[in-house]
């Protein structure tokens, strides 16, 4: 299992979005593009957010693909990238109502749902249900990824009443659709108002169509 030390490097959002900032990082998902695709490869995030993913790859001209649930987000995220027709206003839940290419890459990082909350997909069957709709989305992509494509979820274990431990499930759930191939933690060098630097640990992992 390897580790990997990021910075961050997340720019500046609009107030709108300061309190709500849940973006992974641009030099974690620079990372994966360098060792895994081409320039001109099709790269598509199920949960595009704040558009990390379609950004970065824009600039490595990869060609972005995603989905964004909320309108605010999927505005922004048109913003800030050419291929505005690549980012879908709607739910990864009917991925497969949608009309993609095949796609070389995917990276993503869903919603973290702690275990003792609601499903934050369907709002239906709580922490397992959560778990079951994230099958059933990479399910529907399974039929849009090449062979032999990889695909990146990252993820991390919540703290809480009880310990969520999001990778672990989220591991168990795509092995059923995806081949597992690796882990890799990422240390998180961030800075924040309670002390000049903590670390914050999440993990990659890396499955393949096999």
């Amino acid at each position: 299992m390897k580790k990997l030390v990021v910075k961050d490097n997340r720019k500046k959002l609009p107030k709108e979005f300061r309190n709500d900032d849940n973006r992974f990082l641009e030099s974690l998902v620079r990372y994966f593009l360098n060792k895994y695709t081409i320039k001109g490869d099709k790269i598509f995030d199920p949960f595009a957010g704040l558009g990390t993913t379609l950004i970065v790859s824009e600039k490595m001209q990869r060609i972005p693909y995603g989905i964004e649930i909320d309108e605010r987000r999927y505005d922004y995220i048109k913003t800030n990238i050419k291929h505005k027709k690549n980012i879908i206003l709607g739910n990864s839940l009917e991925l497969q109502k949608n009309k993609f290419p095949n796609f070389d890459f995917s990276i993503t990082s869903p919603p973290y749902n702690p275990i003792d909350e609601e499903n934050y997909l369907s709002g239906k069957g709580g922490y397992k249900g959560f778990i079951k709709d994230l099958g059933k989305i990479y399910s529907q992509l399974k039929k849009f990824m090449k062979k032999d494509a990889i695909i990146v979820i990252e993820s991390a274990n919540l703290k809480g009443k009880r310990i969520t431990p999001l990778p672990r499930d989220i591991k168990r759930e795509i092995s059923k659709i995806f081949k597992f191939e690796d882990e890799i933690i990422v240390d998180l060098k961030t800075k924040s108002p309670k002390s000049n630097c903590e670390y914050v640990i999440s993990s990659c992992l890396i499955f393949k169509n096999s």
